[in-house]
C-alpha cells in the first residue's frame, strides 16, 4: 500500500527533455510542418508570362503597351516575362483579351501574309462585329443574286463614324491573304450591295 502513491506520482510527473517519447513527438511535428511547407511550395510554382492587355488581331506589331504580366502555372510555348522580348514581331492569329500569348502566335514581319482590306457595307453591320471577330463578306449583283466573296475573315478594325449602328455605311477592315486581295477588291467594286456577316 505504501508504494502505490509513489507510483501514481511517478506517472503524473511531467516528462523531461530527455524523455524519448517527447523527442519523438517533437520530431514528428517538425516533419509534418516541413512536409506541408514543401507541398505548398511545390503547388505554388508559377512563372511570369505575357498576356494580351486587349484583343490582338492579325497584323498587329507587338509592343510593350499591348501586354501585361501574369503569374501562372503553364508549360512551355508561352512568352516568358521578362526574358522574352518579342517587340516588333507580328501577331499572326487573334489573341483574346487576357489570353496567354503563345510564341507560335507571332511571326517575323516578312513572314506575315495578311493585308487589311477596307469593306464598306451597304447593309447594317451587327454590333457583335468588332476587332477579332470572324466574318463573311457577301456582295449582291443586280440580276445575279448574292455570292460570298470572302470567307472566315478576321476583323482588324471597325469604323462606324460614317454610319450609326444598324443603318449601313460602316467600314469593316478585314485581314485577307495577299494573293486574295485583288479578287476581293474586284468583287467589291462590281457589287451593288455589300454585307459583312458575323460568324458565330
Amino acid at each position: 500500500m505504501g508504494g502505490e502513491p509513489r507510483a501514481v506520482v511517478a506517472r503524473l510527473r511531467r516528462p523531461g527533455w530527455r524523455d524519448p517519447r517527447l523527442v519523438v513527438g517533437v520530431l514528428l511535428i517538425a516533419a509534418a510542418v516541413a512536409g506541408v511547407a514543401l507541398t505548398l511550395r511545390e503547388a505554388d510554382r508559377t512563372a511570369p508570362v505575357y498576356t494580351a492587355r486587349a484583343v490582338l488581331v492579325p497584323g498587329t506589331v507587338l509592343e510593350e503597351s499591348h501586354v501585361t504580366v501574369a503569374h501562372v502555372r503553364v508549360g512551355e510555348g508561352y512568352l516568358a516575362a521578362p526574358d522574352a522580348e518579342p517587340w516588333g514581331l507580328v501577331v499572326a492569329r487573334t489573341v483574346a483579351e487576357g489570353e496567354l500569348i503563345p510564341a507560335s502566335a507571332l511571326v517575323e514581319r516578312d513572314a506575315f501574309d495578311g493585308r487589311p482590306v477596307a469593306v464598306t457595307a451597304t447593309m447594317p453591320v451587327a454590333e457583335t462585329v468588332v476587332p477579332g471577330a470572324v466574318v463573311d463578306v457577301w456582295v449582291t449583283d443586280a440580276g445575279a443574286g448574292s455570292r460570298r466573296v470572302g470567307a472566315s475573315l478576321v476583323v482588324s478594325a471597325v469604323d462606324r463614324e460614317d454610319g450609326a449602328f444598324g443603318t449601313g455605311g460602316e467600314t469593316v477592315y478585314v485581314v485577307v491573304a495577299a494573293a486574295e486581295v485583288g479578287a476581293l477588291l474586284e468583287s467589291l467594286a462590281t457589287g451593288d450591295e455589300v454585307a459583312v456577316v458575323g460568324i458565330g
